[in-house]
């Protein structure tokens, strides 16, 4: 191999499993590992006879795309890094890494079990080339693997006999070639949104990306994270009547909550924007906005939980009674996910000073001006 700085060129062996196919593991060891690559090598060489100047990494495990497609490409990157490390000339240029005494090398190169029951698994791999070489090999393996990159019948035989599983595909795949599948897939269930916030963390991340969700919250990227349009700002937008404005609420708080799931899965964290006059906060699976702080000649706060139907607690409003009985909303808190309504309970008596016990509501509670609000009188 030529001497001279290398340009990594990305790519994955994607396999896509038989129906009800799961992996009995998800990482292999060094020697299984060395094995691979051999057999991967020999593969990409048959594809693209260039890449015998290019040095082949593999990382033994595999992945979910959501841990491969995220800002800074750790894993792809920590790839990288290692096989670098290794003095030109040995191991006929095919580097793989697997477990030792149980652990991958690096936390990147560890599948996070969480994601690992999806019906495709994906095969970190990088190519080290030149830079000489690295625009046309990149383009050769473009152009070879979308049309012929099938995984060779003795590679496909290797993978199923160490997974213990049964494939319907195994190819070859570079980095661009899964963003555009991931794109695909998330359009077709409505979350180009999502998408086009995803694609700017990872491609041009030092760039604001704003969009629209698919009801209308709007969100943006910026400096490595995520910003959604607090869901009370959303509803001061809306119009029609009380009924309705509810239902498009806990809507709104449940297509959040998809975006939060996913977001946290390509490690991206979601924040509020916050309203003028107000703050904004995040935990462990949720959110806070603070419109106030507690006023000692009121009522001590409460702490009102607004439900809908299949979605359980939507949201969390901190209110106070005053003179006349009326509320004052000091607070509103969105869970994200089941296990953090605990947390965020005890979260919020311990901030406001009150009791932990939750008021529910049955119903998604809105005021004369039809925006999230709490009861005027008191709950028996």
């Amino acid at each position: 191999m030529e001497a001279g700085p290398l340009q990594a060129l990305p790519a994955v062996l994607a396999l896509e499993l038989s129906a009800g196919e799961h992996p009995r593991r998800l990482t292999l060891g060094r020697d299984e590992a060395a094995e691979l690559a051999a057999l991967v090598a020999e593969d990409l060489h048959k594809l693209v006879p260039q890449v015998e100047q290019a040095r082949l990494a593999l990382a033994g495990a595999l992945f979910d795309a959501v841990e491969l497609l995220r800002p800074g490409f750790p894993t792809w990157a920590t790839l990288d890094e290692l096989a670098r490390r290794i003095p030109r000339g040995q191991l006929e240029n095919v580097v793989a890494f697997g477990t030792h005494e149980g652990r991958m090398p690096a936390q990147p190169l560890e599948p996070d079990p969480a994601y690992a029951d999806g019906p495709m698994r994906l095969l970190p791999l990088s190519l080290l080339v030149p830079e000489t070489l690295a625009e046309e090999l990149s383009e050769r393996l473009e152009v070879e693997l979308v049309g012929r990159g099938e995984a060779g019948s003795r590679t496909a035989d290797w993978l199923m006999r160490n997974f213990g599983i049964r494939l319907e595909h195994a190819r070859y795949l570079s980095r661009n070639d899964l963003l555009a599948l991931t794109c695909v897939q998330y359009e077709h269930v409505n979350l180009a949104p999502l998408w086009q916030l995803l694609e700017a963390a990872m491609l041009t991340p030092y760039r604001t990306e704003t969009t629209l969700s698919a009801r209308g919250l709007t969100l943006r990227y910026a400096d490595g994270a995520i910003w959604a349009q607090s869901p009370t700002q959303w509803l001061a937008t809306q119009t029609g009547d009380v009924a309705e404005r509810g239902r498009a609420f806990a809507g709104i708080v449940f297509e959040l909550r998809q975006y939060a799931a996913l977001l946290q899965a390509h490690g991206l964290p979601l924040h509020l924007d916050a309203a003028p006059g107000s703050t904004t906060e995040q935990g462990d699976g949720w959110l806070v906005e603070t419109m106030a702080c507690a006023d000692s000649a009121y009522d001590a706060p409460a702490l009102f939980a607004h439900e809908a139907a299949g979605l359980g607690v939507v949201a969390i409003t901190v209110a106070q009674r005053g003179p006349g009985g009326l509320a004052q909303v000091l607070a509103h808190a969105y869970p994200m996910q089941p296990a953090a309504l605990g947390p965020l309970v005890a979260n919020l008596a311990d901030r406001f000073g009150t009791a932990s016990e939750l008021h529910a509501l049955g119903r998604i509670q809105l005021d004369e001006n039809g925006q999230l609000g709490a009861p005027a009188t008191p709950l028996h």
